[in-house]
């Protein structure tokens, strides 16, 4: 897929999980549940059927150091966005929006597109890998998102203002493929395998994150096992 698609599909993502909060906010928490709950099981499975087997073929002897980097360096990041990430809202009505909440999401978002510019990634042989990445970061940013949004209006500020938010957020991933794919740091100095096995590392802390945490009832869990066995499901097949 071309630069310009993958921008739009990122962006995309976004623009429509902001219309989500505008238009189909009483569906809002279910669909975050759910688009969770399959970008959770999607993210899991290509990290262990795509990424990681990759990584370990090319990157060299310090790819699971990396990939323990980027599980720390998402965990870290968290502790600034409140767990955003996994669709927790934690502002309350009125309540001014953290810029830490905003810069940690900003930062996890410009990480995880750089290996998307890599030339590696879009190279035909890995064609399989850079658009298994693509998805699941868009199948990701959807709910996320919607949360963001959701925690902008609740915060009092005015449309206009949480959409200029949600457009700075929009812009993060494809600023972070933009970056990877014009070599802004020569590839002797920036190794994009170790760079792709940090974003997997974050990935993996994610998308666990969303498996493991309980909800509300019984009922819930089965629906939401259910979006994870087809987000696995969908990573086989695109093997």
């Amino acid at each position: 897929m071309s630069v310009t698609w993958t921008i739009f599909w990122l962006i995309f993502a976004v623009v429509a999980g902001g219309l989500v909060v505008l238009f189909l906010n009483d569906y809002r928490k279910s669909i975050i549940k759910l688009m969770l709950a399959f970008s959770g099981g999607f993210l899991l499975s290509v990290a262990f059927t795509h990424f990681i087997p990759e990584l370990y073929a090319t990157g060299g002897q310090y790819v699971g150091v990396f990939i323990l980097a980027g599980f720390l360096v998402q965990l870290i990041l968290e502790f600034f966005s409140g767990g955003i990430e996994h669709g927790h809202i934690h502002v309350h009505k009125g309540q001014s929006v953290p810029i830490a909440l905003l810069i940690s999401l900003s930062v996890h978002s410009f990480i995880e597109g750089i290996p998307l510019g890599s030339a590696e990634l879009m190279h035909h042989d890995h064609h399989h890998d850079g658009q298994s990445l693509l998805l699941g970061i868009v199948f990701h940013q959807f709910p996320v998102a919607i949360a963001l949004m959701t925690l902008l209006l609740r915060s009092g500020i005015n449309k206009m203002k949480a959409w200029s938010y949600l457009g700075l957020f929009a812009i993060m991933t494809p600023a972070g493929l933009l970056f990877g794919h014009f070599n802004v740091i020569p590839s002797e100095v920036m190794n994009f395998s170790l760079i792709m096995a940090v974003v997997v590392g974050m990935l993996l802390h994610i998308s666990t994150t969303i498996i493991f945490e309980t909800s509300e009832n019984h009922k819930f869990n089965l629906i939401k096992l259910s979006a994870i066995v087809v987000g696995v499901a969908m990573a086989i097949g695109l093997n």
